[in-house]
């Protein structure tokens, strides 16, 4: 299937979401005279340069341009730099991520699995020569060494490039030194694998061993002569990797941290700063206990800070925990109804803010993202549907330093904060360099613009008051009811209904095509209030019933044809869709699943056991949330709904087998359905052609089924 050059999804496609040129990963260095960041040439271009903005006169400079450092040589990317890729949703190329020393004078990277380091002063680039494949290599603050990841051990080099030498090596083929495991990166939001001591004498390593993890095997039907690749995937209620940590010196000298990793086997979160010792988020399996441990380096022991316990689950959040510079811990908690800051045993925020984030820890302030509480102004909330703002918190009080209604998020050092800004009415993001307060230099921005605007109203729908974006087609101009598409992501992590104008593109694109879009963020997805998340708990179903309330609802005043209405969605969201027309075909009379989670038992420990506990302890919650168990297939056959499931064979998240088991599970009970399996395709559908057409294959799908022209 073809279309325009120049069609939204072909350019939506082209653009990686109109992401490609944008600037990202800010660095702002202590002393507030350089902000690096990363951007692609144009809104076309992938690979990522490493650029250097001087906040004073607002000049750019270019630290390192992949195409030069690699000698217009094509990347050439190991198997487990694509798998961090993957477990991070990175979908561009050339420089896309790096570290800096503490002054951000120095900073490391890797391209095509080669080390690369950049003077960030002087803006200049060079390889340092080790052995590879380098992953996440990173300076030490004083700027004198970089380590890093490469097959297994944990490695340092001089900054000059000399003395390369192991400090931890794999004693056998399924241990890996300071790389994050697969949980912590796909479902913990831990990247790392290794953290610098202040003093740059020694670093906190990991220890990483999957031999217990059972083994699954990722084939590619359409290449049969392709041997297939093994993946460790810890599917709930079965073995995770055995995660350690130990202090190691840079002569390889190394100490065990101790803590009582039986009880408490998931490392979450590692923080080690000048203000304290290391400190370690560590978490019972069941995440409803976990601990905040400060870490003598010295002799490995732990002393234990601070610990929580929830009888639902704890979560994890960006940020924390840390310590303030007067040592002080400094957390995000789920404390009174509401989701506070608190800094040592004090709370520092109320049920007029639901934290997000924790941006930036100063000796006066700490920095936080943060949305309307459940016990804000009931008016201010409903004008700030879908808003994320920047705060200030101290023992004073609050100040939000974001002033227009959007999403917004910051990066700070010292008297310079980055502030990133995404609105209704403007496409993209901007990026204001702000000094003391005030701004100084915009960041230029190469991002395409989509040539779309879209026509959205936020509101909220339903007796629980549940947040709906909808979508009227551009050239809608009567009262004649319109067919229903609901749009949603629907579950834990993934907020749709959001005050940014780039986020309501895809919706748009389908309202244009005649359809009044309906986007819902019902129970369990983040934003209101702790016991909002955490309704979830047990029954991932309740997503299905607000998304039906709230269309039930907005139908009431608007212009929607409950007789045509159709649901699509891409992994939680392709689960709702399945559900939606399995479950409730008295609703729905069409769905496209996309790469959905049919059968929970085949999802990751971190993820589905916080939400439906122990598979062999609670069956009946995995058999109710399931879609291809009695309960799943549990809706009459009569009337049929068409259903298209679409799925990625090379997909190492959310395996092909969900979506094999139910067509056969459908087939058996008599089901008619379509398949579309994505040959090479991951959970991401980065290919251009791919993601184009499977807009085009939606909406003819949805078309044909809805019976309209």
């Amino acid at each position: 299937m073809t279309t325009d050059p120049e069609s939204f999804p072909r350019r939506q496609a082209r653009t990686q979401r109109f992401t490609l040129g944008a600037p990202r990963a800010f660095t702002v260095a202590p002393d507030g005279s350089r902000v690096a960041f990363l951007r692609s040439n144009s809104g076309t271009e992938r690979a990522n340069s490493l650029w250097v903005l001087d906040p004073a006169d607002g000049q750019e400079r270019l630290a390192a341009d992949p195409y030069a450092l690699l000698g217009g040589a094509a990347e050439h990317l190991s198997p487990e730099e694509r798998a961090r890729r993957e477990r991070s949703r990175e979908g561009g190329a050339g420089i896309v991520g790096y570290a800096t020393d503490a002054a951000v004078e120095l900073a490391s990277f890797a391209l095509s699995g080669r080390l690369f380091t950049a003077e960030l002063r002087a803006g200049t680039a060079r390889e340092l020569p080790v052995p590879g494949p380098v992953i996440d290599p990173r300076p030490a603050p004083d700027g004198r060494h970089v380590a890093y990841a490469a097959q297994g051990a944990l490695r340092v080099v001089d900054a000059a490039g000399e003395h390369d030498r192991a400090l931890a090596e794999p004693e056998s083929e399924g241990v890996a030194y300071g790389l994050a495991e697969f949980i912590a990166a796909e479902e913990m939001g831990r990247a790392r694998g290794f953290w610098w001591a202040p003093e740059s004498d020694r670093l906190l390593v990991a220890r990483a061993d999957d031999t217990p993890v059972q083994r699954w095997w990722i084939a590619d039907p359409a290449r049969p002569e392709r041997e297939p690749h093994h993946v460790a995937y810890p599917a709930a209620g079965t073995a995770n990797a055995d995660v350690q940590l130990f202090v190691i010196g840079l002569d390889g000298a190394r100490t065990e941290v101790v803590w009582d990793r039986a009880r408490y086997p998931y490392l979450a979160r590692v923080h080690w700063s000048e203000a304290g010792a290391p400190l370690l988020l560590v978490q019972a399996r069941n995440q409803r206990s976990q601990l905040f441990l400060a870490v003598d380096p010295d002799s490995g022991t732990t002393r234990m800070v601070h610990a929580d316990e929830d009888p639902t689950w704890l979560d994890l959040f960006p940020g924390v925990p840390c310590w303030s510079p007067s040592g002080q811990l400094v957390r995000i908690a789920d404390e009174g109804g509401a989701r506070v800051l608190a800094v040592g045993e004090r709370p520092l925020t109320g049920a007029q803010l639901h934290i997000r984030a924790v941006l930036d820890v100063s000796a006066e302030d700490v920095l936080v993202a943060a949305s309307a509480g459940a016990e804000a102004d009931p008016a201010r909330q409903s004008a700030e549907i879908g808003e994320v703002h920047v705060y200030r918190v101290n023992e004073l009080g609050v100040e939000r330093l974001s002033r227009e209604p959007g999403v917004h998020t910051a990066v700070r050092s010292g008297g310079v904060l980055v502030l990133v800004s995404a609105t209704l009415d403007r496409p993209g993001a901007r990026y204001q360099v702000l000094r003391d307060g005030k701004p100084t230099v915009t960041v230029l921005s190469y991002a395409e613009d989509p040539g779309l605007s879209p026509r959205v109203t936020l509101t909220e729908g339903g007796a629980r008051q549940i947040p709906c974006a909808v979508l009227m087609p551009r050239d809608y101009h009567s009262d004649t009811p319109l067919p229903v598409l609901l749009d949603p992501y629907g579950g834990p992590h993934g907020p749709r209904v959001v005050a940014a104008h780039n986020a309501h593109l895809t919706s748009q694109w389908f309202a244009d095509q005649g359809f009044a879009v309906v986007v819902a963020d019902g129970r369990g997805t983040p934003g209101r209030s702790p016991a909002w998340e955490k309704a979830v708990h047990h029954d991932f179903t309740v997503t299905l019933d607000d998304q039906i309330e709230a269309l039930q609802d907005l139908a009431r005043t608007l212009p929607l044809d409950l007789s045509r209405v159709a649901i699509r969605g891409w992994s939680y969201g392709g689960y709702l869709a399945a559900l939606a027309v399995l479950r409730r075909p008295d609703v729905f009379h069409a769905g496209v699943a996309g790469a959905p989670v049919t059968d929970f038992r085949l999802y990751d420990t971190h993820y589905t056991e916080r939400y439906l506990g122990d598979p062999a302890e609670e069956p009946e919650a995995y058999a109710h949330s399931s879609l291809v168990t009695d309960d799943g297939l549990s809706a009459p056959a009569d009337p049929h709904r068409p259903l298209m499931i679409v799925h990625g064979l090379a997909d190492d998240n959310v395996v092909v087998a969900h979506s094999l088991r139910l067509s056969s599970a459908l087939l058996a009970a008599g089901r008619p359905h379509e398949v579309l399996p994505l040959s090479g395709v991951t959970h991401m559908t980065p290919q251009e052609q791919v993601a184009e057409n499977l807009l085009l294959l939606q909406v003819d799908f949805l078309k044909r089924s809805l019976d309209l022209a």
